[in-house]
């Protein structure tokens, strides 16, 4: 969340993002309330103080036993009976005030970086670079399904007859395609200096508000019935949450990294994206985290270092793609600056997005309570930052296309081979 006082001063700014983000909130309306619950606090408390000088006189009268403070005493009582009336509809008044401001606090959006393109949708996003070139082949491409089924690695019909829509198996070669560029990825972030965590695959409904998933991302996610938890979309909530409500040390900046099932209920994509592996219910992803000081430098320079860390995955399973400026209205409501990277699939003819880089700046860790002392021991809250180092099956989409050669087979990248038990190439089990 952003500070109230600094919305004051940025009222005009902070609305003109939520329109830019399709947040339907009122910043005018919310500054109402902020100025409403204020008055009705210092009201409340000024009650509160009289309720308790007048209980303060009637102990010491009676203390004192004279029969001629009788009738003060009375007096007192139903002076201090008329301020606890008033006081019990100010509180009312107080917490209906309060409970007004919060629901608008929490549509709040964060701000965007004076760099961040203006648009309504993904088609606004800018290309900032391309790597690589696709490949041009005179033989006739088969999509991932196809080369899954030829491979036997891939099977949709029995996902969807276990699971419903949107769901698959993976099997042989497909799993350990799967967990090879995971694993890949993980050796490349531990490397880097990264903590690698096993995380919760549950969150409480706080963990996923405090992070910013909630209350504008509730449809995108699973509950599990009868209990106050939900399936996380991203190991970035679990992660996160892992230092809410501390006081940490950002000397250096913390960084986490955690491989970890995801699941989101995809809702409002029906008809887009959502032909094999590409817009599934249930995957998997190796998130990065990093929290630092307040310093916007620093974290856009943060933000440089793990889009680039994602990339040198891409550069490694030797892979096209280009890194995209994403717009105020493809940002969620949490970010204040995003890069998308797209990778070339060939059954496509065109580029998909396979990771997504942002700088939160302090909006989440307000949210979380996470803070830190600067250098003259004053508390702060962190910058905080994610990004996907990977994420499979999605991934599997252009490393099959890219890499399939004439006679069927596919073409393992080098980086992978160690971790596809030395092989070159998979052939098809299927003529």
């Amino acid at each position: 969340m952003l500070d109230i006082k600094w919305i004051k001063q940025h009222q005009d700014r902070v609305q003109r993002v939520a329109d830019q983000k399709r947040i339907q909130v009122s910043i005018a309306e919310l500054l109402e309330w902020d100025e409403q619950r204020r008055s009705l606090l210092a009201e409340t408390e000024g009650l509160r103080e009289t309720r308790n000088k007048l209980s303060q006189q009637i102990g010491m009268l009676a203390r004192n036993g004279n029969t001629e403070q009788i009738e003060r005493i009375t007096q007192i009582k139903q002076q201090a009976k008329q301020v606890n009336e008033s006081l019990l509809v100010n509180e009312g008044e107080l917490a209906k005030a309060e409970s007004r401001y919060e629901e608008l606090m929490i549509l709040v959006p964060n701000v965007v970086s004076a760099d961040t393109p203006i648009g309504q949708s993904d088609i606004d996003n800018v290309e900032l670079k391309r790597v690589g070139v696709p490949k041009v082949v005179d033989y006739s491409r088969k999509d991932h399904l196809e080369l899954g089924e030829l491979h036997d690695m891939i099977d949709i019909p029995r996902g969807v007859k276990a699971a419903g829509t949107r769901n698959y198996y993976l099997k042989g070669e497909g799993v350990l395609l799967h967990r090879a560029v995971q694993q890949l990825a993980i050796d490349l972030l531990t490397a880097k200096g990264f903590t690698l965590l096993e995380v919760p695959l549950m969150a409480r409904p706080e963990a996923l508000n405090h992070t910013g998933f909630f209350p504008l991302g509730e449809d995108q996610t699973y509950r599990i019935a009868d209990e106050n938890k939900w399936l996380i979309g991203t190991s970035e909530v679990p992660l996160v949450t892992y230092y809410s409500n501390e006081v940490v040390n950002v000397d250096e900046p913390i960084k986490l990294a955690a491989a970890s099932v995801c699941f989101r209920s995809e809702v409002g994509s029906t008809g887009k994206d959502v032909h094999g592996l590409y817009r599934v219910h249930q995957f998997s992803k190796v998130e990065q985290v990093i929290l630092c000081e307040a310093d916007p430098d620093l974290s856009e320079s943060i933000l440089q270092e793990i889009t680039s860390n994602a990339e040198h995955l891409l550069q490694l399973l030797e892979l096209p793609y280009r890194v995209m400026a994403v717009c105020t209205g493809d940002m969620s409501q949490k970010t204040y600056k995003q890069y998308d990277i797209e990778t070339w699939m060939p059954s496509r003819q065109a580029y998909g997005e396979t990771h997504s880089s942002s700088n939160l700046h302090d909006f989440q860790s307000r949210r979380s309570n996470i803070r830190y002392r600067d250098a003259s021991s004053s508390l702060k809250f962190c910058h905080t930052l994610n990004n996907t180092a990977v994420a499979s099956p999605r991934i599997l989409i252009p490393l099959l296309e890219n890499h399939q050669q004439e006679d069927g087979s596919i073409r393992i990248p080098e980086a992978l081979r160690p971790y596809m038990n030395g092989r070159e190439r998979l052939y098809p089990k299927q003529i």
